[in-house]
């Protein structure tokens, strides 16, 4: 797998009927290693142990409705009341993040509300910050920690 704008992490892998899969902590499966997987699973990990997020507060693949259309999120971090806070959506590393990724990740914000966005290959990284009041965002330098993005959200 390609080298990750991430820290490295040491993760489970295992070739089962000819496919590579890795193991997921959160979703307590092992599932097919495709490059976006391999972003998906360092950001969690670049989540939980570099910003501080409870891994209980985390879904991958999180299943919503869009239009009534079944929808799913890639990375979703909750706050401690259940509610969206963070939304990551993952490219594989050689997928150039083009606006249709960032129109993606929108497009699911509608329904998820959360004030935070991230989008990324895995070599670069765009976070922003959502204010729905003025229906406005920002980028972000870096992804404060969890705690600072809950202080972030409460004082809104």
């Amino acid at each position: 797998m390609d080298a990750l704008n991430l820290p490295t992490y040491e993760f489970r892998t295992r070739t089962r009927d000819d496919a590579q899969t890795i193991y997921d902590p959160l979703r307590d499966r092992y599932v097919r290693l495709t490059p976006e997987e391999w972003v998906r699973q360092h950001f969690v990990q670049y989540l939980t142990q570099e910003l501080g997020v409870p891994a209980g507060l985390v879904a991958v693949e999180a299943a919503f409705q869009f239009q009534g259309q079944p929808r799913r999120a890639d990375v979703i971090v909750h706050d401690r009341q259940g509610d969206p806070l963070l939304l990551v959506e993952c490219k594989a590393p050689r997928v150039s993040l083009t606006q249709d990724a960032f129109d993606q990740c929108a497009r699911y914000n509608i329904v998820l509300q959360a004030p935070y966005l991230v989008v990324t290959n895995g070599q670069t990284h765009y976070a922003c910050a959502i204010d729905f009041d003025d229906q406005s965002y920002a980028f972000l330098d870096d992804l404060p920690p969890y705690d600072a993005l809950l202080d972030t959200k409460d004082r809104s």
